[in-house]
């Protein structure tokens, strides 16, 4: 086989017991259930891009890509975890609440408190990174009365990059995500595998990096690093009595969000298929985040990571390669 390094679009996540990954024959997750077995299924999942040409344009795109993300993540992640059988309701106590719950609204009751369960952590992430940099630059302006107006969005986005930083290292000690992030790694070293041109085995898979240029880690850490560039461009034009009001703000920066998940979509596909010095600087704190959110997987791991992508690739490696 040949050793020439590709660079492909296949891509995936990591699930609860398994990893999703998509290629050149679709969709397709691996999971692995309780009697050790792999269960391999194929999903389908229609991208607003092949209906609408517009869906399809530069940064229209990268919105449009993070939305469908977003919706096919949950959906998979829901999937995943009953398939795995962590949704056996009836191998778990319950109170007397849970089970009146449970037999009040029985298939449901899982997709409720999933529903709830997203609904409050979207709320969390908006109050630690939206309204708590905000609230605490201003409360450090009014105590020191300095001059720091002209530089709150660099400020700003420094403390949301160290409050990201510090939040990721906090969970990824919990026990459950410490083993989503093995089966996180154990995508990566796939896709590298397989770009290689190595044959998908454990002992192959083991010796590639964990760290991918494409991954959603990188794609965050340059939408942080872009919100600094572009709301700091902002702070300069936008009077200092409103950037002084936490809520009017936090409001007025909320349309640029879609502008700079955009512009960090280009550049993670761009720095795929490319690896010079810009790339290399701009991407370096996403690979650096990457050893956090990553881990060394062990081989029953990297079995269902090879199943997964040997379920979306052909024998080509050519027919998913990216042009440079």
């Amino acid at each position: 086989m040949s050793k020439k390094q590709h660079i492909t679009s296949v891509g995936g996540q990591a699930l609860i017991e398994g990893v999703m990954m998509q290629g050149p024959k679709g969709i397709a997750t691996a999971v692995r259930k309780t009697d050790n077995s792999i269960l391999v299924e194929y999903h389908d999942f229609k991208h607003l891009k092949d209906k609408n040409k517009f869906f399809g344009l530069p940064i229209i795109r990268g919105i449009v890509a993070f939305i469908e993300s977003m919706i096919m993540g949950y959906k998979l992640l829901m999937y995943s975890a009953e398939a795995s059988g962590m949704e056996d309701l009836e191998d778990v106590e319950m109170n007397k609440f849970e089970k009146w719950i449970t037999d009040k609204l029985g298939d449901k009751f899982m997709d409720i408190i999933m529903g709830i369960a997203s609904v409050l952590g979207f709320a969390l992430a908006f109050l630690i990174f939206f309204f708590l940099p905000v609230f605490i630059f201003n409360k450090i302006n009014e105590a020191t009365h300095m001059a720091l107006t002209p530089w709150q969005g660099t400020i700003e986005g420094c403390m949301k990059i160290v409050i990201f930083v510090v939040y990721m290292l906090f969970v990824s000690q919990m026990k459950d995500i410490k083993r989503l992030f093995k089966y996180h790694g154990a995508e990566h070293k796939s896709i590298a595998c397989y770009e290689a041109g190595e044959e998908l085995t454990v002992e192959n898979v083991k010796k590639c990096t964990r760290f991918h240029p494409r991954c959603g880690t990188s794609f965050m850490f340059v939408m942080l690093i872009l919100s600094i560039v572009v709301v700091t461009l902002l702070s300069l034009v936008v009077p200092a009595e409103l950037k002084q009001n936490t809520i009017a703000w936090m409001f007025i920066k909320l349309p640029l969000i879609p502008l700079i998940m955009g512009i960090g979509y280009e550049f993670i596909r761009y720095a795929g298929k490319h690896d010079n010095l810009f790339v290399k600087i701009v991407s370096a704190p996403g690979l650096w985040m990457q050893r956090i959110t990553t881990k060394e997987p062990e081989d029953d791991i990297i079995e269902v990571g090879i199943a997964s992508i040997k379920a979306v690739i052909t024998d080509n490696i050519e027919d998913d390669e990216i042009k440079r």
